[in-house]
């Protein structure tokens, strides 16, 4: 963000940041109200076990509270579930795939191989995943929706590449975007499958990234190796209590679910009306955008005229400089972004 407030020529705080794909509406005041609560434990180490916030996360999920693990936010799991992926004679990703990916695999010397998704005209599929065998002992590692295209890939069709894999690891981190009858989560295929790790996010849906919040469902007995790889107390006070209160918070996830249902459909339609950008449409809080000019003109554009930062693509090979992608944001601040690429588009 620096580097976005240097070349807009302001402060970070005054840059409307679209580049994240954070929940606008939070953090909800209930985490608020518990981190305020619990400050007075700060001479104290957190419980190590966490049962407190693992009750509430299994209770969430309809789960024994052994088969979740917290952590340090889901990047720390995935770190774990890299050493696993790394023991397998291949780790098959999708690509384009979130950058962390790469980081955690390489970590352990896992051998990566991507697997592309097949772009259509209204979005991407498992085609080509679904379509190929697999050898013998690999892993596969894939996130949804995923990111970043925002498709969102229904149950049915990646049931059955457990079968096809020892290991198989679904980051389902913007999941919580979609309310309940919607989702296309396999939290619960996880007690039948021992071969399912399943990655969840606390700090996107509840806007709490400065905490580091996240967990996994998992066979007990896999978490407990995870639990004595890592260092202690991976998760401080004031996030396990924020955490308790968040997963309990109904009015919050319902405000968020109906912000959602209205505001990216209307951001879609304002995209797509603007000349050269062409969106795809997402189950998750942010839109990836194909654009007919450099994404990083009209991200330098943005930044220096009018302070507004959008994510471009050029980590995913894949895509490059011609795709950029957006978080969903306040229904005005949505507009304000749009009213910005009309000025530079000319819509």
């Amino acid at each position: 963000m620096v580097w976005a407030a240097m070349l807009a020529g302001c402060s970070p705080q005054e840059i409307l940041d679209f580049s994240a794909s954070i929940n606008p509406w939070g953090p909800p005041p209930s985490a608020i109200a518990a981190i305020q609560s619990h400050l007075s434990r700060l001479h104290t180490y957190p419980d190590p076990g966490y049962r407190e916030l693992r009750v509430a996360l299994a209770q969430a999920h309809h789960l024994d509270p052994d088969w979740i693990l917290p952590g340090n936010g889901s990047a720390e799991l995935l770190t774990w579930a890299g050493r696993e992926l790394a023991m397998l004679a291949a780790t098959w990703v999708l690509a384009p795939a979130f950058g962390d990916y790469q980081r955690a695999l390489s970590a352990f010397g896992a051998q990566l191989q991507p697997v592309p998704l097949v772009s259509l005209d209204q979005g991407w599929t498992l085609a080509t995943l679904r379509s190929r065998s697999f050898p013998p002992g690999c892993g596969l590692l894939l996130n949804n929706p995923h990111n970043p295209t925002g498709q969102l890939f229904p149950r049915e069709e990646v049931l059955p590449l457990l079968a096809e894999f020892d290991l198989v690891v679904v980051d389902e981190a913007f999941m919580d975007f979609l309310p309940p009858d919607r989702q296309q989560s396999l939290v619960d295929q996880v007690s039948a499958a021992t071969n399912l790790v399943i990655l969840r996010s606390l700090t996107k849906f509840y806007s709490l990234p400065g905490l580091r919040l996240g967990y996994a469902i998992a066979d007990p007995q896999r978490l407990q190796r995870w639990q004595q790889w890592r260092d202690p107390w991976p998760v401080n006070e004031l996030a396990a209590a924020a955490g308790v209160a968040v997963v309990q918070d109904t009015d919050f996830q319902q405000q968020t679910w109906r912000w959602l249902a209205a505001a990216r459909p209307a951001l879609f339609q304002g995209l797509a009306a603007l000349p050269g950008l062409t969106p795809y449409p997402g189950a998750a809080n942010f839109l990836l955008v194909r654009s007919a000019v450099s994404t990083l003109i009209l991200q330098q554009q943005l930044l220096q005229h009018h302070r507004i930062l959008i994510r471009d693509c050029l980590s995913f090979p894949e895509l490059g400089d011609r795709y950029f992608r957006v978080a969903i944001r306040t229904p005005a601040e949505n507009q304000q972004l749009l009213t910005a690429l009309a000025n530079i588009l000319g819509g």
